[in-house]
């Protein structure tokens, strides 16, 4: 057993180091190449069509590619035939003419409206997005303080921001598209990440009311035996379930996918190892959770 439990120590240890590594060059390329921003936040044009129901979103996309120089997002809009097309304004500031660049594909299309979503409204989002996630950061870090004891929190906090600068690395490294649906993901693995440590945490915490005489170490790789098995199950079934939605949701949800299935997969991580190793650089031990004596000295 003891041998499993220095092994076990060890493996954390290791992950903990990859991680902040990984935290590294993610800022490293978050800086550099910068994130890819949609059209959600930089503006673009947004037009609807209808087509005939046989033709497919990925020979509209092909043809709209070609003519436009430029990624175009196709998007079904629940009608058979009936697309929402979503591309940036081209660089001559005039809005293309599409039923003539979709033509060869359908002659009897229709344009169904036209509308030049601006970067004023852009920056809107941004800001809506951004202030969304500064909350969301500032309840959780009230949540944790209020929780636990700040040694134990810290792992917490450290691990959920090693998920989110992972994610928008990959995304900046990657040049992929960030819109309003990847900054829904980020916060969906925010509350992901936050409940597997809080998890973790908890039975930290129980173990070292009621094992005050083992290290550290120890409390923390039982803590994690105790709860790998819940933590494989639950992280498990919600990759196959994103995993389903990357495959078959298409371009819209592509990203969206992308970003919950690597957060899924650091988060689990993360809460593992960056959220029980860093309490112990701090020196957590069952005297900060003993019972505080009350004397009757005024």
């Amino acid at each position: 057993m003891f041998i499993t439990m220095k092994n076990a120590t060890k493996w954390r240890h290791f992950t903990s180091y990859v991680s902040v590594a990984l935290m590294v060059i993610s800022i490293g390329m978050i800086a550099v190449k910068g994130l890819n921003w949609g059209l959600d936040f930089t503006g673009g044009i947004v037009t609807e069509v209808q087509m005939n129901a046989a033709i497919s979103s990925h020979e509209i996309d092909s043809t709209m590619d070609k003519a436009l120089k430029q990624d175009v997002s196709v998007i079904a809009a629940g009608e058979p035939g009936r697309w929402v097309l979503r591309y940036a304004i081209p660089t001559q500031g005039e809005a293309p003419n599409i039923a003539h660049i979709l033509q060869p594909l359908d002659g009897q299309l229709q344009v169904l409206n036209t509308s030049i979503v601006g970067p004023q409204v852009g920056q809107e989002l941004a800001d809506q997005g951004g202030l969304a996630l500064l909350v969301s950061v500032l309840c959780i870090l009230g949540y944790l303080s209020y929780r636990f004891e700040w040694r134990l929190a810290s792992g917490s906090v450290f691990a959920l921001a090693h998920d989110v600068i992972f994610i928008l690395g990959f995304f900046a490294a990657t040049q992929m598209e960030f819109n309003l649906t990847v900054l829904a993901a980020v916060l969906a693995i925010m509350g992901y990440s936050l409940n597997d440590s809080i998890i973790i945490a908890d039975r930290i915490r129980e173990v070292l009311i009621a094992k005050p005489n083992l290290s550290i170490q120890q409390v923390n790789n039982e803590a994690i035996a105790a709860t790998f098995s819940r933590t494989m199950i639950t992280s498990g079934t919600t990759l196959i379930t994103v995993g389903a939605l990357w495959l078959l949701g298409g371009g819209p949800l592509e990203g969206f996918s992308i970003a919950m299935f690597i957060g899924i997969m650091t988060g689990t991580w993360s809460s593992i190892s960056v959220g029980t190793s860093l309490p112990e650089l701090f020196g957590l031990n069952s005297s900060h959770y003993m019972p505080k004596p009350i004397t009757e000295e005024p």
